[in-house]
């Protein structure tokens, strides 16, 4: 088990980044696009950039030591490492690379959302980043769970649609596919890329849009990441939402993409 110092700025303030990579088919899978999405949070935080190689290792090894698994999500957490109390880092930042795995299992089923009350700050650079706080996110996932849903709906401070806790969101209209514009506070998710990508290989129109949800009506939905994919949306709000073929026409460009 890695030990991790009390002064870890990762663990005092959040200061840090992550991604979480889908191992399969004895792949990592998009690595690339994690890697690349890690480096630009680096950017953005001012930390160093991870070594490639380091990162890769640090996968591999946190694999085997949860027992190889056929299908699993790695998780490299790369923190600001230590510092003084308060909040400027050092003028040399050391990071701290850690990394674990765990088995998954099979995919889930359609999910129930419902609109958390907790908002997705559009106006904060973090929203755009993977950052090690994600405590908004976990809120809303808990006011869903109590709520009897499988995952929550995210509105930002100007009640137009952002994300899921741990998902893009899109929806479907008169078979054109529709998503929050990153400027709504939006995660530049890995599946969601593929998903746009998709859709215009397809030929299917899709539209970046800021909507509040009275706009979206109930239209077929569906969710994205990296280790789910594509997931449709059952409900929202206790109200049954209708499928749409696209959907599953678009997971299967995506898996087909993915291998």
């Amino acid at each position: 088990m890695t030990e991790i110092p009390i002064d870890d700025r990762g663990f005092t303030l959040g200061h840090g980044l992550f991604e979480t990579v889908l191992w399969a088919d004895e792949t990592l899978a998009h690595w690339d696009d994690h890697v690349e999405r890690l480096e630009r949070g680096c950017r953005a935080l001012r930390l160093p950039t991870p070594d490639r190689e380091q990162l890769r290792k640090a996968a591999l090894v946190a694999l085997d030591a949860a027992g190889s698994p056929i299908r699993a999500a790695v998780r490299l957490n790369w923190s600001a490492g230590s510092g003084d109390r308060g909040l400027d880092p050092p003028a040399e930042p050391s990071p701290r690379l850690t990394a674990s795995a765990a088995a998954l299992g099979a995919a889930p089923g359609p999910a129930r959302l419902i609109t958390a009350h907790v908002r997705r700050n559009d106006r904060s650079p973090a929203s755009r980043l993977k950052t090690l706080s994600y405590l908004d996110n976990v809120i809303a996932r808990a006011e869903a769970r109590e709520a009897g849903a499988d995952e929550a709906l995210m509105l930002n401070t100007a009640g137009e649609v952002a994300c899921a806790a741990a998902a893009n969101v899109f929806w479907v209209r008169h078979d054109e596919v529709f998503t929050p514009d990153l400027a709504c506070g939006v995660l530049d998710g890995i599946m969601r890329r593929q998903v746009i990508a998709a859709c215009h290989g397809l030929g299917v129109p899709l539209q970046e849009v800021y909507a509040n949800p009275g706009r979206i009506g109930w239209t077929p939905m569906f969710l994205t990441n990296s280790l789910m994919g594509v997931r449709p949306v059952a409900s929202l709000d206790g109200r049954d939402l209708p499928n749409s073929p696209l959907i599953a026409a678009i997971a299967k460009a995506v898996s087909r993409a993915s291998k």
